[in-house]
């Protein structure tokens, strides 16, 4: 069975899933095969000069490899039968005469062209005869002359031929002791004269090599650039072969060519790209064109038959064609008949996709229908007029504003025409526009039955005016009232203002209150300094004479010149060397803590290990906590380091330890134990002594602050311990913290950054 339209379409036009049938032209075929001979000519004719050279050079090698394996085969062979000539040879003759002799004998046999070096020596190695070219040996030593030859003197044949440096020269050396003698024979020959018939064959074959690839080079390079240039016109051809292309489809539009006669039908691929079909370069036939245009928009077989009767010469159509995808789109197809008086008549045209144009003009009477209908629905009057001054809309608010016929507003009608009949305004006022746009204005107008409207008026691009009027009735109304409001208004602004004087008055005032107690303040801490350096004079004032006191009377305990006078005596020495001691610590909290409040005390930080340091520490109050049967425990990581400075962190701990010891009683525990938690290192000092009062620990800290109770009225210390390690872990960016329960024990807490700061800390 014959296959019907559709299946012929679909088959052709690739609609059925078919392969994709494209006739590539030959050009196409030859560039998409001809890049791969190209690439691969050049790594042939290296891959061939690379082998040449390959073998060439492995022949050479094996060459010279012969000719030296050659060579220490002869040299050992003369030298062996010219010590066997030695010992055989007993003649009673001159020993000299008699090696020269056998000397000239082994050359003769030896040949003319032979290049070795014979000689015979003594038993010391001394040349008593050479062959004539090595007659500059004769009468030396060969140990002298020889260089790196020492086995052979030692082992003769044993040692072989050595490779050995006769005036800075490379030569191959083989040498036997005579037996029965004390002589041996020698047989040298030099590199250069070994290898000179090896080098020049080299030389030979790099220059032959070298000019096989220059002369390959030369043709490769003359077949690319014929190759270069027969590309180059394929791409000029194909690049304007693809510009038309590209042209006919990002405008939407294809190329067709009817063969009337023979109902056959030429579409380019521009034509099926636009459709959505598959290329192919058939010819269409007449049915399958027919079917993809719709039938409501023209008949095919009747615009062929009048083109066939020589009713019309051309064709300007626009219709609808169905897509790959089945959706329809507008084409507008021009065409003209190539030559009407020929017997075969063809059609030859171009199809353009204007579905968009279609689409935006139903879109434009659209949105034109939506503005005219919101024109209409507005409050406001609304008028637009051209370039010259004639109507071309406006809105049923705009005619009953002007209150003329409404017969006479019409498109088109003149404006001086229609404001003619409109009775006249009871006055007009034009008002300022605030933007300052020179292309519009603004009326405000009273009709004659007495509304006020509000009229503005814009130029547009092409020349026109824009008039958009409001009626503004309502807002004269209320402009007398609103003229009330602003004197009352007015009058409220002139008593804001009296009250504004007033308070600014007040504002001055307590500017000038501001600045005596800016100045009191500075007063204040003029005299906090003062007494800071006071206590720093003077700590430093009684502490040498203290220390003369308590020198004295540690002396005096001692007996250093003889016993005291009685045991009272004593007693007031021990008296007197511990309140001098209680005394000069005092001073020196006071001297440390003037310091700190002086600005006078800098930390030098540095990376310290805490563990020996703390170790350090425990020692110098562990005697004291050993007196009262105190229990210590230290928890602190070998390897934890902080960022610190030694004297200040000792000086905390020493504090802080010995407040702990203080105030424990006998049999007590104290722990002391440190963590590193993030970027901080924390220091836990806890005691079970008397603790501390919950409203007492506010006060803990402050200079000279002491909590008294039960526990503690036997004690006596400056009350500076708490404050000046409070003040010295802020110095290092740190904070100190207490814990307590009155009776069970106390807690302190020391944070201190365990990362190096930008800048040292120095006390304020």
């Amino acid at each position: 069975m014959a296959a019907g339209p559709k299946t012929r379409r679909a088959r052709r036009m690739g609609l059925a899933g078919n392969a994709k049938i494209i006739a590539a032209p030959a050009y196409e075929r030859l560039l998409a095969v001809e890049p791969y001979l190209r690439r691969s000519i050049p790594i042939l004719i290296i891959i061939f000069l690379l082998v040449l050279a390959a073998a060439r050079l492995l022949s050479l090698f094996t060459w010279r490899d012969d000719i030296e394996r050659d060579a220490r085969t002869m040299l050992a062979l003369a030298a062996d039968s010219l010590a066997a000539s030695v010992a055989v040879d007993t003649t009673e003759a001159d020993p000299t005469h008699k090696a020269r002799m056998l000397i000239e004998e082994a050359m003769r046999r030896a040949g003319s062209e032979d290049q070795r070096v014979l000689a015979i020596t003594d038993s010391r190695f001394d040349v008593i005869a050479s062959s004539p070219n090595g007659t500059d040996l004769v009468g030396r030593s060969l140990e002298s002359v020889l260089t790196g030859g020492q086995p052979l003197f030692l082992f003769g044949a044993r040692a072989g031929v050595m490779n050995v440096e006769i005036g800075g020269e490379s030569w191959l050396a083989s040498l036997v002791h005579v037996p029965g003698q004390d002589g041996s024979a020698i047989a040298l020959t030099s590199h250069d004269a070994l290898f000179a018939d090896w080098r020049r064959s080299v030389s030979l074959n790099v220059t032959l090599f070298a000019l096989t690839a220059a002369i390959l080079m030369v043709i490769l390079y003359a077949y690319f650039s014929q190759a270069a240039r027969a590309q180059a016109a394929d791409r000029i051809y194909m690049e304007a072969h693809q510009r038309v292309d590209m042209a006919m489809v990002r405008g939407k539009c294809g190329l067709w060519d009817w063969d009337m006669v023979r109902g056959k039908m030429f579409w380019s691929r521009s034509m099926f790209e636009m459709l959505g079909y598959e290329t192919t370069d058939d010819m269409l036939s007449f049915g399958e064109v027919a079917e993809i245009i719709h039938p409501e928009d023209g008949d095919l077989f009747d615009l062929a038959n009048r083109i066939v009767a020589r009713e019309i010469d051309h064709v300007d159509r626009v219709f609808r064609m169905k897509r790959a995808d089945g959706q329809w789109v507008w084409v507008r197809a021009r065409a003209q008949v190539v030559d009407p008086n020929a017997p075969e008549l063809h059609l030859i045209g171009i199809a353009v996709d204007v579905t968009e144009q279609r689409t935006l003009v139903q879109q434009t009477e659209a949105a034109d229908q939506r503005l005219r209908t919101a024109i209409e629905s507005i409050g406001e009057s609304f008028v637009l007029w051209d370039y010259a001054e004639r109507l071309v809309m406006c809105n049923t608010k705009y005619k009953q504003d002007l209150g003329v016929d409404q017969s006479m507003i019409v498109a088109g009608a003149r404006r001086r025409d229609i404001e003619a009949h409109a009775p006249a305004f009871r006055s007009e006022r034009r008002l300022a526009i605030p933007s300052g746009n020179g292309n519009g204005a603004t009326y405000e107008r009273q009709l004659a039955d007495g509304r006020w409207l509000q009229v503005t008026e814009l130029k547009t691009r092409d020349g026109g005016t824009v008039s958009v009027g409001t009626d503004i009735t309502q807002l004269k109304q209320h402009q007398g009232k609103l003229v009330d409001s602003e004197r009352r208004l007015m009058a409220t602004i002139h008593d804001l203002s009296l009250a504004r004087r007033a308070e600014q008055e007040r504002t001055r005032e307590l500017s000038e209150l501001n600045r005596k107690y800016m100045r009191e303040t500075e007063r204040a801490e003029a005299a906090n300094r003062a007494k800071s350096e006071f206590l720093a004079n003077m700590s430093h004032e009684l502490r040498t004479p203290l220390n003369a006191i308590i020198g004295f009377s540690e002396v005096m305990q001692s007996g250093m010149f003889g016993p005291l006078g009685s045991e009272r005596y004593a007693e007031y020495v021990q008296d007197i060397c511990s309140s001098g001691s209680y005394l000069l610590g005092v001073i020196n909290d006071i001297l440390d803590m003037s310091k700190i409040e002086a600005g006078q005390f800098s930390v030098d930080c540095e990376e310290i290990d805490l563990c020996p340091l703390i170790r350090e520490t425990v020692r110098v109050v562990d005697l004291q906590a050993a007196e009262k049967s105190i229990d210590m425990k230290m928890d602190i990581p070998e390897t934890m380091q902080v960022f610190a400075d030694r004297r200040a962190i000792k000086q905390i701990v020493i504090n802080l330890l010995s407040n702990a010891v203080k105030f424990t009683g006998e049999g007590g525990h104290i722990s002391l134990r440190a963590r590193k938690v993030g970027q901080a290192v924390t220091l836990t000092i806890e005691d079970s002594g008397c603790g501390i009062p919950r409203d007492a620990l506010k006060k803990l800290g402050r200079p000279f602050e002491q909590v008294q109770n039960q526990f503690s009225k036997s004690h006596t210390g400056s009350g500076l311990g708490l404050a000046i390690s409070r003040s010295l872990a802020e110095l290092h960016g740190g904070v100190l913290k207490i814990r307590s329960t009155e009776g069970v024990g106390t807690i302190v807490s020391v944070r201190l950054p365990a990362g190096e700061r930008k800048k040292p800390a120095v006390a304020a």
